[in-house]
């Protein structure tokens, strides 16, 4: 706790003429003055998410990791980390990044840090807010599971970005529903009728 934030950093010098600026001198670890959920206040130096991706993947047994396509430039370093710690023996398998677009929906706030300000801030009542673009929001304004599924296979994988309406998310809610839905009809506001030319013979 010497230095403040930003004042050093922990460079990886890999290759200075790479075209890749992430292949150059990326920065590993930087000081960071913030409690650990785990250690606590006894570290003020943390990874770099690019650094340590890669080994929690590879540490963790993970196949394939799937990142939207802001992170394609940034796959060299993941495969050249992971690849440095499989070489080192420290683990027994080698992970695989794999990117494609983000699902967009129109009108609709799907940034985790604006959606973590709406909870933290009050605004909702919390991530299964129904308000909330969340599973756990979702599921509580009444979607089904089988929905969900639905809407994502219909929307498959692409490598374009893409804003979809939110009305191909409620047609599939919809379409699930009808089949599962129990109906009933109801007369809300009943009418008395009195019918007089009725013989009593026939009734």
């Amino acid at each position: 706790g010497d230095y403040p934030e930003g004042k050093y950093v922990l460079r990886a010098k890999i290759d200075m003429s790479s075209p890749n600026l992430n292949m150059r001198d990326p920065v590993i670890y930087r000081i960071k003055h913030e409690s650990h959920q785990a250690t606590g206040d006894e570290w003020c130096i943390y990874p770099m998410y690019d650094f340590s991706h890669p080994i929690a993947d590879a540490a963790e047994g993970v196949t394939h990791s799937l990142c939207t396509l802001e992170f394609e430039d940034h796959r060299p370093l993941y495969d050249w980390v992971a690849e440095r710690v499989f070489d080192a023996g420290l683990v027994d398998r080698l992970p695989r990044q794999i990117e494609f677009s983000r699902l967009n929906l129109k009108y609709t706030v799907l940034s985790k840090r604006k959606l973590i300000k709406l909870v933290e801030d009050k605004h909702v009542t919390g991530w299964d807010d129904p308000r909330m673009p969340t599973l756990s929001g979702i599921r509580r304004r009444g979607v089904p599971p089988a929905a969900i599924r639905l809407f994502c296979e219909r929307m498959g994988i692409s490598k374009s970005d893409s804003n979809i309406d939110f009305s191909i998310m409620e047609d599939c809610a919809r379409e699930v529903m009808d089949d599962e839905s129990p109906r009933a009809f109801a007369i809300l506001e009943p009418l008395k009728v009195t019918i007089t030319n009725w013989e009593d013979d026939k009734l």
